[in-house]
């Protein structure tokens, strides 16, 4: 009875409109009261689930992540792409997918990514002849690879969730080959349907401009080479490297491209305490709401649910996927991490499956749900900067769900993709 409560609060709180976070304290506060809990313990769980060191990264990479949008570096890097894959047919598709890869890994956010390199890219496609539709459903479902190549604020969050069982590091590394995995697979999907819609190429600038806008693009890629070079080689931590990378940020805006002006300071200032606010009030909600689930057994239910229909650890991992992405797509990324990873990891370690190849299918599952209706925020906001019908991107996007998926299913059957890197460090 006090799961049905539990869940039965949250999901009337999400129904009438409360934030996530919100309605997740107020779940597990109603679900304490219930069973007779002391009420202290409810924000004795709040306060523990952001009392964390390792958490202190997210705010610095958040706000390293608004210097880059605000500070110009977005249209360095598409100048790159446009320059070096602008020439192949249906160009400008690609070059989205590839700009999205190279700002994803620096900016750590889908939101950022479309934000930043939607603003750009889809207006300049639409003048080019291309489709709103095929601009905008490029631009939503490469944003996502912000969430899997690292930096990423979701691994933190992820490696917190494990209680220790991951470290970030390794978690970094694991992020690399799936995500450029996943942008290969979106590259072919964007390539075969211009060539169905007829779009043309652009023309190759030649090599000595490729070369120039490669070295102009370099100040702001080496922000991502600092913050996850500095993790791995061990003379920072995650925290201190996220610290460096957002002052190394704020110098290259500053004195190298010179484009950030006092104005987009603030805004980017104001962005990071904003974003930072919502992710630290979920996480310390979740923590109290995750808490309840344990209470309840449901971690060791589910184990029983699933492998009461099958023993079979194929038939329990796609079960595992298609729960994470209908999750995903009606509730928030950061909350979801949060309370999936403590009961489904378990099951994980069963099958054999190693943290680190669960973290990209988590994470790969949720950033694709960022991209689906009714709630996905990535599509919300890529059809906002593209003024785009959300029904009328919906109706074309399935090629780039199905490419997503594609990688998806490499991810969860192929173990090296995610776990060859980290082995190659103790």
């Amino acid at each position: 009875m006090g799961l049905l409560i539990l869940l039965g609060v949250f999901a009337f709180c999400v129904i009438i409109g409360l934030p996530v976070a919100f309605a997740l304290g107020v779940s597990a506060l109603v679900a304490f009261w219930h069973e007779g809990l002391p009420l202290l313990i409810v924000f004795q769980r709040i306060v523990a689930g952001i009392n964390v060191y390792s958490l202190m990264a997210i705010p610095f990479f958040i706000f390293a992540g608004e210097l880059m949008f605000h500070g110009g570096i977005a249209m360095r890097l598409v100048k790159f792409a446009q320059n070096a894959v602008g020439a192949v047919r249906g160009g400008l598709g690609i070059v989205n997918v590839f700009s999205s890869m190279l700002f994803g890994g620096i900016s750590g956010s889908a939101i950022a990514d479309i934000s930043a390199l939607g603003s750009i890219l889809v207006p300049v496609m639409k003048d080019k002849g291309y489709d709103a539709d095929y601009a905008v459903n490029v631009t939503v479902t490469s944003s996502i690879a912000g969430i899997i190549i690292p930096p990423s604020h979701n691994m933190i969050i992820f490696a917190l969730a494990t209680g220790g069982a991951v470290s970030i590091s390794k978690l970094f590394l694991a992020g690399v080959i799936p995500g450029i995995l996943m942008c290969m697979c979106l590259a072919i999907a964007a390539y075969v349907i211009a060539v169905k819609r007829g779009y043309g190429a652009e023309k190759f600038p030649g090599w000595g401009v490729l070369v120039i806008s490669f070295f102009g693009a370099i100040p702001g890629l080496l922000t991502a080479v600092i913050i996850v070079g500095g993790v791995l080689s061990g003379v920072f931590t995650a925290t201190e490297s996220g610290a460096f990378g957002a002052l190394y940020a704020f110098v290259v805006t500053l004195l190298v491209y010179r484009s950030i002006t006092w104005e987009k300071f603030k805004i980017a200032v104001t962005s990071a305490v904003r974003t930072t606010s919502m992710v630290m009030i979920l996480i310390a909600c979740a923590g109290a709401f995750a808490y309840m689930l344990t209470f309840f057994r449901v971690p060791t239910l589910t184990i029983e649910l699933l492998t009461g229909l099958t023993d079979n650890p194929i038939l329990i991992l796609l079960m595992i996927n298609a729960v994470l992405l209908l999750l995903g797509m009606i509730m928030d990324m950061a909350a979801l991490i949060l309370i999936c990873t403590p009961i489904f990891l378990p099951i994980m370690n069963t099958l054999g499956i190693d943290p680190l190849q669960f973290g990209m299918i988590l994470l790969v599952n949720l950033g694709l749900g960022l991209c689906t209706p009714p709630v996905g925020s990535c599509l919300f906001v890529g059809c906002a900067v593209g003024k785009l019908p959300i029904e009328s991107a919906v109706r074309t996007i399935w090629p780039f769900y199905l490419a997503i998926f594609v990688a998806l299913m490499l991810i969860t059957f192929v173990p090296a993709i995610s776990l060859t890197l980290p082995g190659l460090i103790s």
